[in-house]
């Protein structure tokens, strides 16, 4: 059954006595994910979100987990509902890594992929728009699909640099960004959104939310913990800093900021065999030879939503205990990568007491009966965390004072 996300809380799926219903979880609701599941799970803390979206064929979920929080903040802060334009800021980020990557001699990243401050650049210099202003589909059908528009991008970079006339043409950059418009649209200059004219820096004055509250937070020892530092990621094309706690700071700053009413960003590794959108889970067993994967998900160039089969689905089971040096060797050995950005919504507990983040993805809604959503075990968010993106209000006290801003 697919169910549809709405403003208030999470929807999930409920057997009762042989027939399927749908529920709008609240905070202390009990559920369950499927009629045959084993998992029985009681809500701790459900926070407003805006519709889950498609990101389709593009490598752009670190735009679309960044403006769900946003439009996530936007309601905490009585702003309203605001669906905002991935494609806006995409279209600016695209022109912008083109622009670094041929003064870099090609030494850097250039591909789809960002980080979630990567809104906030944009924000502050361009502004933003709705997405009913700018759709970013120019090129056929409704869905997202950037497979052609990035090999070409990449292609028209790298014969940029390769150089056969040895000086640089002044039209490179024109020719660039007509290709980026001619697949996502120009970019608007003015708009008239419910009633009123914008720019889009005035279309962002009138959110009224400061880029400068909001900070990436990680943790990982080969920095000094309470200092910021690059996360070295290939994403992180802008060499943006995020701030360093112990990894058991990080999981109290993110159940503090949900019980305090903040949602966040959350940036981690889906590579895992443990994470199975289908079945509304991402766990990370101590034994995991029982799952069997079947197939590949060339939607999201992985397997990460490819049909995943083990009795570690069906009910809980014994979970790893991840410790910082886990964390560290995984992220050193290249077993934890920067694959994917969603947001986190909420938190739930099994019958166990043990605790499951709600996930909000950005894979649309009819991918698995959570209405686009899943969970994610404490244990699973602890190991394969990069770093979580959030407003700087929602660290507990006694954690911000540690930090040298």
């Amino acid at each position: 059954m697919n169910l549809k996300m709405k403003t208030k809380g999470l929807w999930l799926a409920l057997a009762i006595f042989g027939y399927s219903n749908t529920i709008q979880a609240q905070d202390g609701e009990k559920i369950v994910l499927k009629p045959e599941s084993g998992y029985e799970f009681t809500v701790i803390k459900t926070l407003d979100a805006t519709p889950v979206q498609n990101q389709f064929r593009t490598g752009t979920c670190w735009s679309f987990s960044a403006l769900a929080f946003l439009e996530s903040e936007l309601l905490r802060t009585g702003k309203g509902e605001h669906n905002l334009s991935e494609m806006y800021v995409v279209n600016h980020t695209y022109r912008e890594k083109a622009d670094r990557y041929v003064r870099m001699h090609g030494h850097t990243n250039f591909s789809a992929g960002g980080a979630f401050a990567d809104i906030a650049h944009v924000w502050k210099r361009h502004g933003i728009v709705p997405e009913e202003v700018y759709s970013g589909v120019e090129y056929g059908g409704e869905q997202h699909n950037h497979a052609e528009l990035d090999a070409i991008l990449k292609a028209y970079v790298d014969a940029v640099i390769e150089n056969r006339q040895k000086s640089l043409t002044p039209r490179w950059k024109d020719g660039y960004n007509a290709v980026v418009d001619s697949y996502l649209g120009a970019l608007p200059e003015e708009f008239t959104y419910r009633g009123k004219r914008y720019t889009p820096l005035s279309y962002a004055d009138e959110l009224g939310l400061d880029m400068d509250e909001y900070l990436s937070i990680t943790s990982y020892t080969h920095h000094p913990f309470y200092e910021s530092f690059m996360l070295e990621i290939p994403d992180n094309w802008l060499h943006l800093h995020s701030y360093n706690l112990p990894i058991d700071e990080l999981m109290e700053v993110m159940e503090a900021a949900l019980m305090a009413g903040y949602t966040f960003a959350w940036g981690a590794d889906v590579s895992e065999k443990g994470f199975a959108f289908r079945e509304g889970l991402a766990i990370l067993p101590k034994d995991e030879s029982t799952i069997q994967v079947k197939g590949k998900d060339s939607q999201h160039f992985s397997d990460a939503g490819a049909e995943k089969k083990s009795n570690a689905f069906e009910q809980p089971v014994e979970q790893l205990a991840v410790s910082q040096e886990m964390r560290q060797e995984q992220f050193d050995n290249w077993q934890t990568t920067d694959d994917h950005g969603m947001q986190i919504t909420g938190m739930v507990k099994d019958q166990n007491g043990d605790k499951y983040f709600m996930v909000k993805n950005s894979w649309g809604t009819e991918y698995n009966e959570l209405g686009g959503y899943f969970l994610a075990s404490e244990a699973y968010v602890r190991l394969k965390t990069m770093n979580i993106y959030l407003h700087k209000e929602a660290l507990p006290k006694h954690i911000a004072k540690k930090v040298r801003w």
